[in-house]
C-alpha cells in the first residue's frame, strides 16, 4: 500500500516521523494555519478543511464504505463513499479524487462539487471531535472496486430505502447524515427524480 499523509506518518531518511498536518480554516473556509491531525480532533476540536464524496452507480444507488477496524477515528462504522482531509495547500477536488482511488481503487467517471457544510460532531466512542469545514462532491462510479483492506472493511451500493434500513440497524459515522443532507440537492440533480434521493 502506498504511504500517504492521509494513511501514515512520513518517515524521512533521518528516521524521525513527520506529523500529518491538516489545514485549519476560519468560519468562512479561509486557511489560517495548520495543525497535527490527531491534535486537531482532540476536544474541543479545531476547525479544519475536509471533504466528503458520494458516488453512485448507473442505477442511482449510493456507494457506502465500512471503515477499517484499524482506523484511529470511527473504526468499523459505515459512512459515505470516501471522506478525508486535503494536504495543506491541496485543492479539495484533487484530494477527493486522490483518496477515492487510494481507498477504493477506483477513479470516479464523473466528480462534481456539491457545496460545503460546517459542523461540530463529537464521536462518543473515541472521544474525538469533528470540527470540519467540509467540501462535498458527488459523482459516478462505473469501474469495479478494489478496496484497500487497511482503509475499508466492506462496501455496499444502496437505494434510499436500503440506506434507511441500514442506518436504523448499523452504526454510521457521526457526520454521515449531516454531509448527506447537505449534498442532497446535488445528489438529486445527478441521479434524477426516479432514484428517490
Amino acid at each position: 500500500m502506498p504511504i500517504t499523509p492521509a494513511t501514515a506518518t512520513h518517515s524521512p531518511s533521518s528516521g524521525t516521523a513527520e506529523p500529518i498536518l491538516l489545514e485549519l480554516v476560519d468560519e468562512d473556509g479561509v486557511t489560517i494555519g495548520t495543525a497535527e491531525k490527531l491534535a486537531a480532533h482532540q476536544p474541543p476540536g479545531r476547525l479544519h478543511r475536509a471533504f466528503s464524496v458520494f458516488l453512485f452507480d448507473e442505477r442511482g444507488r449510493l456507494l457506502l464504505q465500512q471503515r477499517a477496524l484499524g482506523k484511529y477515528h470511527s473504526p468499523g462504522v459505515w459512512s459515505n463513499t470516501c471522506c478525508g482531509h486535503p494536504y495543506p495547500g491541496e485543492a479539495p477536488f484533487a484530494a477527493a479524487a486522490r483518496r477515492t482511488f487510494e481507498e477504493l481503487g477506483v477513479s470516479p467517471s464523473l466528480l462534481a462539487e456539491a457545496g460545503t457544510v460546517r459542523y461540530n460532531h463529537p464521536d462518543p466512542a473515541s472521544g474525538l471531535v469533528e470540527q470540519e469545514y467540509n467540501h462535498l462532491f458527488v459523482g459516478l462510479v462505473q469501474s469495479p472496486l478494489r478496496p484497500d483492506p487497511q482503509e475499508v472493511v466492506s462496501t455496499a451500493f444502496v437505494a434510499p430505502a436500503e440506506l434507511a434500513e441500514r442506518h436504523a440497524r448499523d452504526t454510521f459515522s457521526a457526520w454521515f447524515m449531516t454531509v448527506l443532507d447537505a449534498a442532497r440537492p446535488a445528489v438529486r440533480e445527478l441521479t434524477g427524480p426516479s432514484a428517490g434521493w
